[in-house]
């Protein structure tokens, strides 16, 4: 079940400590702390954003993983992107319209909570926040360029060394990480196989193939990537130069 809470002052939030993240000016803080309407935990497999449903919020990911997909209606589903701590959920497609995807914890979650009505008024007040929304919303239209164009040419090997090298940096970024290029990732190969356009027989042959060329790890719920610039180069990836991102 899920339940809403508000527990963290905005002014001690973790995310302003974290190096990848850019922290909020204090005028910027007092805002959000008006904006926000509370928080929310969800267990892991849980849906905070359900397709074909409206949602009358947006999310920011305080702490877990979370996962973006869409669904056909014969239950097959694409993995469209993983969420991380800083990241908005809710506005990834037109406001009036019905959620054109789901949004699942990976892990357990924990988001603060915010309402889409407010969003107007707080471009209008603070157009330096709604900047960072925007840039946001780039920053994701690149990241999914990069999952087509290593669906439509990218190899099954160079697919799943990419998506690994991807997650790390992600991780790198967002204090996820652990020391030695490591994460924990309870994703199983089945939706590993989702993402990537691959059946499960040749994800489970591609991981043990990369994992013999020492290019990368994915055991037992880690995934941990031993020489980021080999596997980099190997994928064709270039990991953009180190830059704090914004949130809300």
């Amino acid at each position: 079940m899920i339940s809403q809470e508000a527990s963290i002052n905005c002014e001690r939030c973790p995310l302003q400590d974290c190096e990848g993240l850019r922290p909020h000016s204090p005028e910027q803080l007092r805002y959000i702390k008006t904006y926000k309407r509370g928080e929310m935990r969800i267990a892991k497999g849980q849906a905070v954003i359900e397709q074909g449903r409206h949602s009358p919020r947006l999310y920011t990911l305080l702490d877990g993983l979370m996962i973006r997909y869409r669904s056909l209606e014969d239950g097959r589903r694409q993995i469209v992107n993983f969420m991380f701590p800083g990241d908005l959920m809710g506005l990834q497609g037109a406001f009036d319209d019905a959620a054109a995807h789901s949004v699942e914890a990976l892990l357990p979650s924990h988001l603060c909570v915010f309402s889409r009505d407010g969003f107007v008024e707080l471009i209008g007040s603070h157009p330096d926040l709604g900047y960072d929304v925007i840039w946001l919303a780039a920053k994701e239209e690149t990241a999914l360029e990069e999952h087509l164009v290593s669906l439509g040419q990218r190899s099954a090997k160079e697919r799943v060394a990419y998506l690994a090298v991807w997650l790390i940096d992600r991780a790198l970024a967002t204090c996820v990480a652990g020391e030695g290029n490591t994460m924990d990732l309870p994703v199983t190969q089945a939706q590993i196989a989702d993402m990537l356009g691959l059946s499960l027989v040749h994800t489970n042959r591609t991981i043990k193939a990369l994992d013999r060329d020492g290019l990368v790890e994915w055991r037992s719920g880690k995934l941990r990537v031993p020489d980021m610039d080999a596997a980099c180069d190997y994928a064709q990836y270039h990991r953009a130069p180190a830059a704090s991102r914004p949130f809300i």
